[in-house]
């Protein structure tokens, strides 16, 4: 199972190494629609790709090198989705931070697996 692993995580780098990331969100911007809720990490999308919402794939860029570090898992009741998140670049603390975004309300939950 390693090779498929492998293959994964080489296959997101080139995903995301052929892609435009445009951060829409950046860090300390509210969101649109809850501007109680704070970015505390750059947040955006790969330019012409597709997500599970039909929007560009998701990603959260932290402050270190440009490297895939992650992906989150969601499930979002609310809007009765689910999809990845790719981290790039990110930090422990902005992983941590990552994570709690993604499970700090009822409707949503994620995992992150680690590469």
């Amino acid at each position: 199972m390693n090779e498929y692993n492998v293959a994964f995580w080489n296959t997101l780098d080139e995903l995301v190494s052929n892609s435009e990331i445009v951060i829409d969100r950046p860090k300390g911007s509210a969101h649109p629609r809850f501007p109680d809720f704070i970015y505390k990490v750059d947040y955006g999308y790969l330019k012409n790709t597709a997500s599970m919402d039909g929007a560009g794939i998701d990603v959260w860029v932290g402050s270190g090198d440009r490297k895939i570090d992650a992906v989150m898992c969601i499930v979002d009741l609310m809007k009765r989705d689910s999809e990845i998140k790719i981290l790039i670049g990110c930090t422990e603390e902005e992983k941590t931070e990552v994570y709690r975004t993604h499970n700090e309300t009822q409707y949503m939950k994620g995992i992150m697996i680690r590469r």
